[in-house]
């Protein structure tokens, strides 16, 4: 079924079935709901300005996931640049923790995330980027390979690379990624 971007029905379509998926690229590559959220929306706004056409609702998927990828990268690279002077502020103010019941357990949860997220932000973006669509935005590897333009074996290495990465730097601990 072809899907036409600025087709009511095509768009709802592609929207409804996009949207969750995009946010959750975004969100691992941000870190931040609110951005992601903003970036989805700014990745439907050009697929429907662009007026194009999809065979499919697969290549619809795959071209916003470029698209939205492409943002969140762009938005990291530029919170990186505009973010030195932002942790000067942050280290100047000084924060006490609240206590709570499970402090301790909330604590330690939340250091574990903050690992996995260090340990995917220190990977190469090729590792990050296949890490990112598998886990995170539960694409298949032939879904990857499209998105990336790269082949399924590809994919399946640098999956498999990443993962070995992450094992390494998380200190040899299994488990599933965040």
């Amino acid at each position: 079924m072809e899907i036409r971007s600025t087709d009511r029905e095509g768009f709802r379509l592609v929207y409804g079935k996009c949207y969750p998926v995009l946010v959750k690229i975004c969100y691992h590559i941000t870190y931040d709901m609110d951005v992601a959220e903003d970036l989805v929306q700014e990745a439907f706004e050009r697929f429907y300005l662009k007026n194009m056409g999809f065979p499919s609702e697969d290549d619809a998927k795959y071209w916003l996931i470029r698209v939205a990828k492409n943002l969140a990268l762009n938005h990291v690279r530029r919170s990186k640049r505009e973010g030195a002077m932002v942790d000067k502020v942050k280290a100047a103010a000084v924060t006490k923790p609240s206590a709570g019941h499970d402090g301790e357990r909330l604590l330690m949860e939340g250091e574990t995330v903050k690992e996995v997220r260090a340990a995917i932000k220190a990977l190469p973006e090729n590792l990050r980027m296949v890490i990112i669509l598998k886990e995170y935005g539960h694409l298949d590897y032939k879904a990857i390979g499209r998105v990336l333009g790269i082949s399924e074996g590809n994919v399946k290495i640098r999956v498999h690379r990443a993962r070995k990465k992450l094992e390494e730097s998380l200190s040899g601990d299994e488990g599933y990624v965040y």
